[in-house]
């Protein structure tokens, strides 16, 4: 990864006074026009990234590129700091789109956001899951919310009607069989049987959806939790640390105001989290 010192905008400047700054490259998208997808990605992102008023990005903003055959963060910045991002749309697909950029979006919050040199960036470790599952649970997050401002405050005046498309996209995801628990188990009798398999595949989408779906509730009760996962990757950098061990340096290297929201997350994989050592006055 090629990390670069810039100057940062936080989420309270960049939704309020500017927003997402993007540069798109159509080439690939099928039509769609670069002010449409604009429109689109702003709103996705928008979604998430107001929650996170401490959070700084690259003021440069984001690079976005049609991308074959699946959506990807590039971890190595622009050559003018842009954080870099494709997606795999083509057409006139918005619901796509949005869902498609929230995932990334999530995952750059968690590579790039603050000081960018931090994090730890391999994808092969043994908790990778938990970060798909969270950026699964940002594309739900950002379908629904977006399916409840369109209808007041769309993009455009005339895509007030496209809104119920969003959360039918969301809706649909969720209700397919292979995203949900199978009749009469509890999510801790299934994570205690699949964890082993996750550990050692990450890239599990049906499962990882199953589990967004078991995320998405505490998020949308506090969605403050979204600045967050911008200390996930914040740990020590080995591969097989369990996943009480991944959760606790996650609460220890939080912001204090977010480390009540990762208990929450901890507790629903029923890991108990030790106490942090008292601070030295």
């Amino acid at each position: 990864m090629v990390c670069m010192t810039l100057p940062l905008v936080s989420g309270a400047e960049q939704t309020l006074a500017r927003p997402l700054a993007l540069r798109v490259k159509l080439d690939g998208f099928g039509g769609a026009s670069e002010a449409d997808i604009k429109a689109v990605l702003r709103s996705a992102g928008g979604a998430l990234w107001q929650h996170c008023p401490h959070t700084q990005l690259p003021p440069q903003g984001f690079e976005i590129y049609h991308s074959t055959p699946d959506p990807i963060t590039q971890y190595a910045l622009s050559g003018d700091g842009r954080i870099v991002i494709g997606l795999a749309v083509e057409g006139h697909l918005w619901a796509r789109f949005a869902f498609q950029f929230a995932h990334e979006f999530a995952h750059a919050l968690m590579d790039h956001s603050n000081d960018p040199g931090r994090p730890w960036h391999k994808l092969e470790h043994a908790n990778q899951w938990l970060e798909e599952s969270l950026c699964e649970t940002a594309s739900l997050f950002s379908l629904r919310a977006m399916a409840q401002t369109w209808p007041t405050q769309p993009p455009y005046p005339n895509w007030k009607s496209y809104a119920p498309a969003l959360g039918d996209y969301a809706a649909q995801r969720m209700a397919e069989p292979r995203h949900r628990l199978p009749a009469g188990q509890t999510f801790a009798a299934w994570f205690a049987a699949e964890e082993p398999g996750l550990r050692q595949q990450w890239a599990q989408r049906e499962k990882n959806t199953l589990i967004a779906q078991q995320l998405l509730p505490l998020f949308e009760a506090e969605p403050a939790g979204w600045e967050a996962i911008t200390a996930l990757k914040l740990g020590t950098r080995d591969v097989d640390k369990t996943l009480a061990k991944h959760l606790a340096e996650w609460h220890a290297n939080a912001p204090a105001a977010q480390r009540a929201f990762i208990l929450k997350i901890a507790a629903l994989f029923g890991v108990t989290m030790p106490p942090l050592p008292k601070e030295t006055p």
